[in-house]
């Protein structure tokens, strides 16, 4: 993993205030790093902290949580900070839920809580280069569900 993280940022709507001044705090360590944000919540961060270069994605419920799904499958993302409302219901909650799961599966570095987000950018692995976390092997599991399908895809 290099030094320069690559760091997703999303929030719930009722989370949004709370992810606006932990980024606003961390301004100054997040500006070394490269932001993505889904769309209400980078439009929102820009606002708070425009000496950002945050790229703003889709909306979480019109992709933007597919769009960060599929950085993290691709290996384009090393960090995500999601600030997730656990009493309000999502319509979107699928997607939340794949959103993690991928976070998961690749092993990537997963912040749902301010306190999990300041233990993470207060970490000394957070500034260094020189961490390589273990990525999963998945080979087995492709080679058992090629054996499982007769090899068709």
């Amino acid at each position: 993993m290099r030094a320069r993280k690559r760091i997703g940022l999303v929030a719930h709507d009722g989370r949004k205030q709370a992810l606006a001044e932990w980024v606003k705090y961390n301004e100054g360590t997040l500006s070394r790093h490269d932001l993505w944000a889904t769309g209400t919540t980078g439009g929102m961060l820009t606002d708070v902290c425009p000496s950002l270069s945050i790229t703003r994605l889709k909306s979480g419920p019109l992709g933007g949580d597919q769009q960060l799904g599929a950085m993290i499958a691709d290996g384009h993302l090393d960090v995500l900070i999601f600030f997730t409302d656990p009493m309000t219901s999502q319509p979107h909650d699928v997607d939340v839920k794949a959103l993690m799961r991928l976070s998961t599966v690749y092993n990537i570095v997963l912040a749902l809580t301010r306190s999990t987000a300041d233990f993470v950018i207060h970490s000394p692995l957070f500034e260094r280069g020189d961490y390589h976390p273990v990525r999963p092997d998945y080979a087995a599991y492709i080679r058992r569900q090629q054996d499982d399908d007769g090899g068709r895809k």
